[in-house]
């Protein structure tokens, strides 16, 4: 009468081993591909977070060129304004 409880707990225990066994199995595919589409999401947003960078260095740089331009333009006007009136005191000296 033992062996056939011994024999049917063995049973019992065995498929209650590899059932838990592939459910893990499911359970870490589960994770393991939540963590890849994770790992997906952070390197697009990386990526955005680098284009965003790009785009304002690119920004900045319009930025000064322009300010140059125009500081540049200021200069010049203001040159020609004080050249200007150095030629007309010139004239009325004489």
């Amino acid at each position: 009468m033992k062996k056939p409880i011994l024999m049917l707990a063995l049973a019992l225990s065995t498929s209650v081993f590899f059932t838990s066994c592939r459910e893990t199995a499911e359970d870490n595919d589960d994770k393991t591909e939540m963590h890849e589409d994770a790992m997906d999401d952070v390197n697009d947003d990386a990526d955005d977070v680098g284009d965003d960078i790009e785009e304002a260095a690119e920004d900045a740089g319009d930025a000064v060129e322009n300010a140059a331009k125009e500081s540049g333009k200021a200069v010049k006007g203001a040159a020609e304004e004080v050249e200007g009136e150095i030629h007309e005191e010139a004239h009325d000296d004489n």
